[in-house]
């Protein structure tokens, strides 16, 4: 009975940890979608990954998906001037970062946006734009948007750099700029 007892503690405090990886990094989702849980480990970078398409994506729009064909995504607590990556360590296990390998190709998306940055563990991290780019651990197909708007804080992210937003009527994308209804966006 003993052995019991530790073993549904120790389950409870796994959840317990789990759940808040996934809330100190924002991925709890806020999104019109619903979530799917995910029993795969996220996708191992390949070189196929340095390759940034612009693709149309369902309830996103167009979007920058990776080589393999996997939505990328933008992090409000990142920063793009300087280009800064805030999403580390538990946070960074379930928005893999896109690693800077070689020099990416890139097919509907100017060139002149696609950059790299360090992040604080030495490693070197895409950006377009400025924003860091990430794929979601949950997104096991390609062309699947679930990250699009986990805790208010990650979009996938335009060819221009900007947030997707759901076709939802709440707004729309022009230019990768996010305009609220009746607005300009300032």
């Amino acid at each position: 009975m003993l052995s019991v007892h530790r073993i549904a503690v120790g389950a409870a405090a796994g959840t317990a940890v789990l759940a808040l990886a996934a809330t100190g990094c924002g991925s709890n989702t806020s999104s019109s979608k619903t979530e799917k849980p995910s029993t795969t480990a996220p996708a191992t970078p390949n070189p196929a990954a340095s390759t940034l398409t612009a693709a149309q994506v369902d309830k996103v729009g167009t979007v920058v998906t990776d080589g393999n064909g996997y939505v990328l995504y933008r992090f409000d607590k990142d920063t793009a001037k300087p280009s800064h990556s805030a999403c580390l360590a538990a946070c960074a296990a379930i928005w893999p970062p896109v690693p800077a390998t070689g020099t990416p190709t890139v097919k509907g998306i100017d060139k002149a946006l696609v950059g790299k940055v360090t992040r604080p563990d030495g490693t070197t991290q895409l950006t377009l734009g400025g924003w860091p780019l990430y794929r979601y651990a949950k997104d096991d197909a390609p062309r699947e948007a679930y990250g699009q708007g986990a805790a208010g804080t990650w979009f996938a992210i335009t060819p221009a750099g900007g947030k997707a937003t759901a076709d939802t009527g709440g707004g729309t994308t022009s230019g990768g700029v996010s305009t609220p209804p009746g607005g300009s966006g300032y």
